[in-house]
Parts: C-alpha cells; sequence; structure tokens
C-alpha cells in the first residue's frame, strides 16, 4: 500500500474519531426527542415525562416527549430505527419490543440489530382486576367462572405483545382457562373498556391502576410479581392465589437508532443513572409500585437479549399469536 495514502487514510479516521468524541462531549446541543411508540397516559409515558425534565436539568437541554402510538409500539419504533444515530431522537421502550421479536417476527427492524442500549428506567407489578360487577373475589373464583363459561369472559390489553397482553396469556396457560383477549390502541382506552364493564378485566401496571382499584372503580384480584406489593399489601399474588409458577411485570427503558456513537450512549446512560438512584426519586417510585433499574450498557444489553430469549421460549410453548 502506498505509505502517504496510508498516512492520509489514518489522518482522517482520527480526524472522524476525535470530531465524533468532541460532539459527544459537547451532547446535547439542541432539544432531544424522546418517541413514546404508546398512547399517552400509560407507564411508559408518565415516566418519559418524569424524566423528561430532569435530563433537561442534568444535561442542558429539553427532553421532549412525543407520543407515536400505533401497530402495537411498532410505529413509532420504526420511526426512531430511521433517524439519525446522533443521540437526538431516543426510543422510550418496553418488554412488549422483546416480546414482539419472537411474536411479530415481520417487522420493519430488529431490535438488537436497529437500535443500541441506552439504559433501563424502572420494573413495577401487574395488578389483575375485574370490573366490579362480575361477580368474583378472589383469583381461585375467576379461574372457577373461566372454566364454567370457557371463552365467555374478555380480557383488556393496550395491543398485541405488550405486557399486559403477555401477562393474560401467561394466565390462560398456567390456570388453564379460555378467556378472550380484546386489543385496544392503547393502555387508557383498555383502563376505560374495564372501568366502564365493556370488558370483564385486565392485567394492568400497578403503577397506573392502584389508585383506581383503591377507589373501587375495579376490584383487585391479585398482584403479578413474586412478592405482595408495599402499594396494595392486602392484596395476594397471583401463585399465592393458588397458579403455580405465574409471575411477570413491565419494565420500561430508553434505546437509540443503531450506530449512535458510544460516548453519546454512555452519557445519556450516566445522565439517567444519576436521576434514577437520587433518595426522592426511589421514594417518589416505590410508594407507586416501581423499581428503579441501573445498569450501564452492555449489562443493558445483556438483560436485551436474555428477555428476548425468555419470552420467545414463552410464546412457543403458550402458543401465542398476535391477535
Amino acid at each position: 500500500m502506498n505509505p502517504s495514502r496510508t498516512a492520509l487514510s489514518a489522518a482522517l479516521t482520527a480526524a472522524v474519531l476525535g470530531s465524533t468524541f468532541a460532539a459527544a462531549q459537547t451532547y446535547p446541543v439542541k432539544p432531544v426527542r424522546m418517541v413514546v411508540p404508546y398512547s399517552a397516559g400509560g407507564p411508559a409515558d408518565l415516566y418519559a415525562r418524569f424524566l423528561g425534565p430532569r435530563l433537561q436539568e442534568a444535561l442542558g437541554q429539553p427532553f421532549v416527549v412525543e407520543n407515536r402510538p400505533g401497530a402495537g409500539s411498532i410505529v413509532g419504533t420504526d420511526l426512531v430505527a430511521k433517524s439519525a444515530p446522533d443521540g437526538y431522537t431516543l426510543l422510550v421502550m418496553s418488554n412488549t419490543h422483546t416480546v414482539n421479536e419472537s411474536l411479530i417476527p415481520k417487522k420493519p427492524f430488529a431490535l438488537m440489530k436497529d437500535f443500541a442500549p441506552v439504559a433501563p428506567i424502572n420494573y413495577s407489578d401487574l395488578l389483575l382486576v375485574v370490573h366490579p360487577s362480575l361477580p368474583v373475589k378472589s383469583v381461585k373464583e375467576l379461574v372457577a367462572l373461566a372454566k364454567a363459561q370457557p371463552g365467555k369472559l374478555n380480557y383488556a390489553s393496550s395491543g398485541n405483545g405488550t405486557p399486559y397482553h403477555m401477562a393474560g396469556e401467561l394466565f390462560k396457560a398456567l390456570a388453564g382457562v379460555d378467556i378472550v383477549h380484546v386489543p385496544h390502541k392503547g393502555s387508557a382506552e383498555a383502563r376505560t373498556s374495564v372501568m366502564s364493564g365493556q370488558v370483564e378485566m385486565m392485567f394492568d401496571a400497578i403503577t397506573t391502576m392502584a389508585p383506581i382499584a383503591k377507589a373501587g372503580r375495579v376490584r383487585a384480584l391479585a398482584t403479578t410479581g413474586p412478592k405482595r406489593s408495599t402499594v396494595l399489601p392486602d392484596v395476594p399474588t397471583i401463585m399465592e392465589a393458588g397458579v403455580k409458577g405465574y409471575e411477570t411485570g413491565i419494565w420500561i427503558g430508553i434505546m437509540a437508532p443503531a450506530r449512535t456513537p458510544k460516548a453519546v450512549l454512555e452519557r445519556l446512560n450516566a445522565g439517567i443513572a444519576k436521576i434514577i438512584s437520587r433518595p426522592d426519586v426511589k421514594k417518589t417510585w416505590n410508594e407507586q409500585g416501581a423499581e428503579p433499574m441501573t445498569m450501564t450498557t452492555g449489562e443493558f444489553e445483556k438483560f436485551l437479549n436474555a428477555d428476548i430469549a425468555k419470552w420467545a421460549g414463552v410464546v412457543k410453548v403458550a402458543g401465542i399469536r398476535a391477535d
């Protein structure tokens, strides 16, 4: 190879790397979009709006939340996948995305190919609720009713592949019942259907459904975690209620388009971790039923791959299909 050409190539590479590093050091220099691929009012939307002003305070630029719901998160997710990999368009995601890798394989993107992990945000249990008109006051009574009337009871969700959908399918498989999935355009719409009695039941994030249950608008039967929630300590877990092996929940995280500079990812990760590690944030979230999650970008990548593998197994064994 020509020595002068080699030297020129090395100089150009060094210049590109140097400019990338410099850009990452000053990032952000303009507002950042946080795309939530779900409708307003759900956990991802609420916690994105919680983080936005705190990230602005920490990093010096506005972090603007933009809801882009549709097709079970695919519309907004694809928008981010096709955005410039510069850290100015971020995806607020959840285990809907890890589920959809196996549930909906024909998508315009692949999660771990077209996105780079930034950071997790938090985890929370789900709450199984029924409309007060349904004549059941426990999981045992619900299972008995569902077995006596196969295919007659319905459960609402915010769409295919969402944690609420998968919680229902897991319940069907482990409890041996036939209940019908009724997908909605978003969690707020699903919640309204259950509160109005149009749909009999729902698995919803405890962070959003607990206040509604406490107000008596729905009846709480059980939580989905491995132990009782401090938010509703009198409500048993589904495993306690007799459905062996049942455990699930909802977690939320942040990803960026693939090829976003590593230094930008690390700066975002550090900023998010610092915010969610604050005692006041932990206290507020714990009171809501949410547990902060802190990981490095590398740890989050391993977590995502493990979750994809976990749900691929559940989808296959339970024979779950998108409606």
